[in-house]
């Protein structure tokens, strides 16, 4: 079954451009040569007790021994990339440690001669998920405790569960102990103590359910004790023993791998840009090796940006000397605007409409250049100070999207720039002062926009990179070739939008397995598009954003609106200015396109929508839960979390359910996923609202599957109002 990466998050502006897994793999790979050396001298935090810095990883990509499991955390937000090699066992894992104490990890395991349900001995491409969570932290005189889920969904070839505890003495040794369950009580198994409890702790389900949430087997049958020892001599250097509990039964029966001990030996060398190289002996017989990066997201290469400083805020009183005899006291308002626009000009910002009322002054503003919207605003604020006559006091600054539909109204008085230009905490003391309201009676007029913003087309050339992964025949498919992207701004709210690309080379069409789906094949059946298109239209609409009302929003979308449908897409947002909650309600209706994805369409139709509450919770956390109606016909439920960081990297995870059951759904049980987005600013310290993002399923199905659109509501308007102003806030001043 080809697994089609589908289109990743937007970025915190809503504006992240999406690209290709591969490409953003790259891109953090480059990390290990762009972030700073952040590791070599941290200290690692359990509780309010400082040990040694952050825990090496274990062969399975989580912070451990050898391939026992410890109970330390990596860093709050740290992300791990892990690959190691034993063998005939090649895993690949991405670990983020989500919360201080939980951290979730997915791995991609190539098990070699194992037997992948199609050939015997063929080899398994493995997906698997990990959870952890230390409830309690290390003290003077206790360990640290943690549990954890090792492939709680999936094919359970690696399911087993854990509590282990770890103890650090001094600042060279680290003492584990723990007890598991599933494959870590395959050697010196006993009786689980749980059973004391319950009688159905005493024995383990078996059999495969590939997908399936393996609640039904956690902390279930045997149990066996494990342990281990970490010494630091050096500071880059890591000596590990530990004593495995795990019996490799299927590796050594069924893939002839070597198995003579339980012990394992490794040696850890500390590199100072994040990478820990690995070599170890493994069960008495083999040799294997394992290459680790960490980083966090939080410690970009250039803190605060490496862009040019703004403009100075300018005394009204020099402002009026340096303009006297060229701008009257008392301008007509057309040459206040020509001032203002050439003035927002110079900071890449485009000025679409403005007003004077008295003394004070309403500007439409679309940002193309900045990902953090208060960074925008502070610079036109201090931009206007030198062009304004000295009777404005007050600057009303109203963030719009690219076609005028306003998202919110900043009041800065001018008085409070020129207090604040020098002042220790002007950054807290300016959000404190401003004032954001919501901006539905303030839209861009079609007599009031200025001349070149509408009509006005907007274009660009690149490449793109199309792949698909998880496929049970071959890992990684791609498609490469070159695209086009347009979009014409009419009039206010109004747009046509447009995407043609001209494949050059891949292997996305080699897909030869036979869809099995009973489901209406809404989405397995990719691989026929892949084949059937070379020169094609991924979407082509025309758009309409208004504003229905205070605090909603609403979009309407007709055409070509992904590479797959074509219909009509609508959608409205509630969403008060400085509230944490926002609530949504899409209704679509969605016509298969042909094969060639050009202006042909299919049979297939259907009525799609959802109701949709969306929550900031602070601290970078978002929560989304949408109930209603998916492509295939089916009702449920998706789930979704997000960690945003200041500077735009997020991660996140999702699943649905729906009241299709786990046989009719296929391979995965239900859908679920991981998704990312890296912009281009975190890597390059110049500001920018490009990016890399993607969404990956372990596997693509017919259930719980949506349409792919663009331009979602909340992701457009929430980088331009509270909380996120004044997460961003910070910038104002850059």
């Amino acid at each position: 079954m080809t697994t089609r990466s589908q289109n990743g998050p937007r970025s915190r502006q809503g504006r992240a451009r999406d690209a290709g897994l591969a490409t953003g793999l790259a891109v953090v790979g480059i990390c290990v040569t762009c972030a700073p050396p952040a590791f070599a001298t941290d200290w690692y935090a359990l509780g309010d007790k400082l040990v040694m810095d952050r825990p090496s990883q274990n062969f399975y990509g989580l912070p451990g021994l050898i391939e026992m499991p410890t109970a330390e955390s990596l860093h709050d937000g740290d992300v791990a990339l892990t690959t190691s090699r034993n063998g005939k066992t090649f895993r690949n894992t991405f670990t983020f440690q989500i919360t201080p104490r939980l951290s979730g990890s997915f791995r991609y395991s190539l098990l070699y001669n194992y037997g992948n349900g199609v050939k015997p001995g063929g080899t398994l491409y493995d997906r698997s998920f990990d959870l952890r969570y230390r409830f309690v932290d290390e003290g003077d005189w206790n360990p640290a405790v943690a549990v954890g889920l090792r492939d709680f969904t999936g094919t359970g070839v690696y399911s087993s569960e854990y509590v282990v505890a770890t103890k650090h003495v001094g600042s060279k040794f680290a003492l584990t102990g723990g007890i598991g369950w599933g494959r870590l009580a395959s050697r010196g198994g006993f009786e689980n103590p749980l059973g004391l409890i319950s009688n159905r702790f005493k024995t383990r389900p078996g059999g495969v359910s590939a997908g399936n949430v393996l609640s039904g087997r956690f902390f279930r049958g045997d149990a066996a004790f494990f342990g281990g020892i970490a010494y630091r001599p050096t500071e880059r250097l890591i000596l590990k023993l530990e004593y495995s509990s795990d019996a490799q039964v299927k590796e050594t029966n069924v893939m002839g791998a070597p198995y003579n001990s339980p012990f394992n030996l490794s040696a850890t060398y500390r590199l100072k840009n994040g990478v820990d190289l690995t070599a170890a002996y493994l069960y008495g017989g083999s040799l294997s090796f394992m290459l680790n990066y960490t980083f966090n997201p939080k410690h970009p290469k250039y803190p605060g940006g490496t862009e040019q400083a703004g403009p100075p805020v300018i005394p009204r009183d020099y402002a009026a000397a340096a303009s006297w005899g060229r701008l009257p006291q008392t301008a007509p308002e057309e040459a206040l605007s020509a001032s203002a626009g050439k003035a927002l000009a110079a900071e890449g910002l485009r000025l679409m409409s403005f007003s004077r009322d008295g003394d004070t002054v309403v500007l439409h503003i679309f940002n193309p250049r900045f990902d953090a919207v208060p960074e925008a605003l502070g610079r036109a604020a201090r931009g206007l100070t030198a062009v304004m006559p000295a009777d404005i006091d007050r600057f009303v600054l109203v963030p719009v999207t690219e076609t005028g539909m306003s998202m919110s109204a900043v009041t800065i008085r001018r008085g409070d720039l020129e207090r604040l230009d020098h002042s220790l905490d002007q950054s807290w003391q300016s959000y404190g002062l401003a004032r954001i309201d919501d901006a539905a009676n303030r839209p861009v007029r079609w007599g009031d926009a200025l001349p070149g913003n509408f009509p006005k087309l907007n274009y660009k050339f690149s490449g793109y990179l199309d792949p698909s992964y998880f496929d049970p025949d071959s890992p990684i498919r791609a498609n490469l070739g070159v695209q086009a992207k347009a979009t014409y701004a009419l009039a206010p709210g109004f747009s046509i939008s447009g995407s043609v690309r001209k494949k050059l080379a891949g292997t996305l069409q080699n897909y030869s397995r036979a869809n099995d789906s009973v489901l209406p094949h809404v989405r397995t059946d990719s691989s026929l598009y892949d084949k059937h298109s070379h020169a094609d239209i991924p979407y082509l609409t025309g758009d309409y954003f208004f504003r229905p009302g205070a605090n909603l929003y609403g979009h309407v979308s007709a055409g070509l609106l992904e590479t797959q449908y074509a219909g009509v897409a609508t959608e409205v947002l509630w969403k008060p200015v400085a509230s944490s909650w926002a609530f949504g309600v899409t209704m679509n209706y969605a016509r298969k396109r042909d094969y060639d994805m050009l202006f042909g369409l299919r049979d297939y139709s259907t009525v799609t929508g959802h109701a949709t509450a969306y929550y900031n919770f602070g601290g970078g956390y978002l929560g989304q839960i949408s109930v209603g109606r998916y492509l295939a016909g089916d009702w449920g439920t998706t789930v979704s979390l997000d960690r945003e960081f200041a500077n735009g990297i997020r991660f996140g995870a999702f699943f649905t359910l729906t009241n299709v059951s786990s046989t009719d759904f296929g391979e995965g049980s239900f859908d679920k996923g991981i998704r990312f987005t890296i912009p281009l600013s975190w890597l390059s310290g110049q500001p920018s609202q490009n990016g890399f993002g993607q969404t990956i399923r372990p596997i693509t199905r017919d259930g719980g599957a949506t349409l792919n659109l663009r331009n979602r509501l909340y992701d457009i308007v929430r980088g331009n109002q509270d909380p996120d102003l004044q997460a961003d806030w910070g910038k104002f001043w850059r």
